[in-house]
């Protein structure tokens, strides 16, 4: 009993230490300017500031910007679940030379930064007059998404048995078909984990899209903080709202599909 009650204790104070930066987040976007200043790590708020979500919206930029996110990292990850998943059934079906070569190709992906390839990025892309282009970032995001999601479907792909498709192309079905109409809905929670991951991941990138956006017109969610930073003075409290709009929709989305991620990456250590 008394090793129960430790354990549970012990797991409540991390659960605790792992959300109180959320607390935090969300405590001081609901301060005026003047209570930033003090020694307490939360303040209650003589007044709820519900300013600094206004400011957020209409000087923040803040459903432009979102459109943005929303296009660039939708487009980002539907592309990174289609390629994987054909890379996938490739490396998992299909038995031609060299695959051994290119699936571990792809995987030394997974150690390469990908703030590491900045400068030779920005190179190519000027070269190619796409900078200040969603493409900028939507091919980058693409393929530092393949190397982890290639591996959940393929680790997936191999739990599902090969008579299912071979009756599909005895009854006439395409590549194409086998692998579209066969395949996707049995892979569903594996494609959910890799579009979850990957949503995760690109949702508030900023360094990238600082390096390869100008204007204002493709400009990402994250820049609506660099609206409230000046010279002389910062208006905090509407930052600290933009940052807590910015992490809600990654919270929501995991807390809602974390028992489909498990078994999306679980699924496949078992085969047979």
């Amino acid at each position: 009993m008394l090793r129960k009650i430790t354990l549970q204790s012990t797991l409540w104070i991390f659960a605790l230490l792992q959300l109180f930066p959320l607390i935090w987040l969300i405590n001081y976007s609901f301060l005026n300017s003047g209570e930033f200043f003090g020694s307490a790590i939360l303040k209650w708020p003589k007044k709820l500031a519900w300013d600094n979500y206004m400011n957020a919206f209409t000087y923040g930029s803040v459903p432009k910007f979102l459109l943005n996110s929303l296009f660039i990292t939708t487009s980002a990850i539907l592309a990174a679940a289609v390629l994987s998943l054909m890379l996938g059934y490739a490396f998992t079906r299909m038995e031609w030379k060299l695959r051994g070569l290119f699936m571990a190709f792809i995987m030394l992906g997974m150690i390469v930064p990908i703030h590491a390839t900045l400068l030779p990025n920005f190179t190519l892309f000027n070269w190619l007059n796409l900078l200040d282009n969603p493409l900028t970032l939507i091919l980058p995001y693409i393929a530092f998404s393949l190397p982890i999601s290639v591996l959940i479907m393929s680790g997936f792909l191999g739990t599902i048995p090969r008579s299912i498709e071979e009756s599909a192309v005895i009854d006439g079905c395409t590549i194409y078909g086998v692998i579209f109409r066969i395949m996707m809905p049995m892979t569903k929670p594996a494609l959910a984990t890799v579009c979850i991951m990957n949503f995760i991941s690109w949702w508030n990138e900023f360094i990238m899209a600082n390096t390869f956006l100008m204007s204002e017109k493709f400009k990402t969610l994250p820049f609506s903080i660099m609206k409230f930073a000046g010279q002389y003075s910062s208006n905090y409290g509407a930052q600290f709202a933009v940052m807590t709009m910015i992490a809600l929709p990654t919270i929501i989305i995991y807390l809602l599909f974390t028992e489909q991620m498990s078994r999306g990456i679980t699924a496949g250590a078992v085969k047979g």
